[in-house]
């Protein structure tokens, strides 16, 4: 299963600037068997938890699959001015600026499990920000899970609460 979903997910090098080796996950997307496999595996790894949380967008995706397999709400991290509703957010700092992250104020019930999903771990900044975002908000993150973790950049030493990743680069 991990050699399929690996198979179909293509390294782009020089973008979105030289030096970046990007990973790329839209041919895994496109090939239903292994964005099926991706599905499974992710459910395999995702613990006790009562809400998905899935970050804008590849994590929608990866999200709202997980979602309808393992029959679970899901919650929807956006950019700032996504959201039509009442918000909380998270302001957090990146390498070149700043960045926000929001929620549904009223769609996470006090106390509630939530495994976060994303495609991607990289360096952490985006996940640690939607952990906290999440926990402020009432929430109890039980674990993070991602189709594809960058170890080398170190993103999992900032997350906060347990995680796993289907393919580590």
């Amino acid at each position: 299963m991990t050699a399929l979903i690996a198979s179909r997910i293509r390294a782009i090098p020089d973008f979105p600037k030289p030096g970046i080796l990007f990973r790329d996950l839209t041919p895994l997307l496109a090939d239903a068997a292994a964005f099926a496999a991706a599905t499974d595996a992710l459910a395999g790894i995702a613990g006790d938890f009562d809400l998905i949380a899935g970050v804008e967008a590849r994590g929608f995706v990866f999200g709202a699959a997980l979602a309808q397999k393992l029959t679970k709400g899901l919650l929807l991290i956006r950019k700032p001015g996504k959201l039509p509703g009442e918000t909380i957010g998270f302001d957090y700092g990146l390498e070149y600026g700043e960045d926000r992250l929001e929620l549904h104020r009223h769609d996470l019930p006090a106390g509630a499990k939530v495994l976060l999903v994303d495609d991607v771990l990289a360096t952490g900044g985006t996940a640690h920000a939607a952990v906290r975002l999440l926990t402020e908000a009432g929430g109890r993150v039980t674990r993070a899970i991602f189709v594809i973790e960058l170890a080398d950049l170190g993103g999992a030493s900032r997350l906060g609460v347990p995680h796993a990743s289907l393919i580590r680069f």
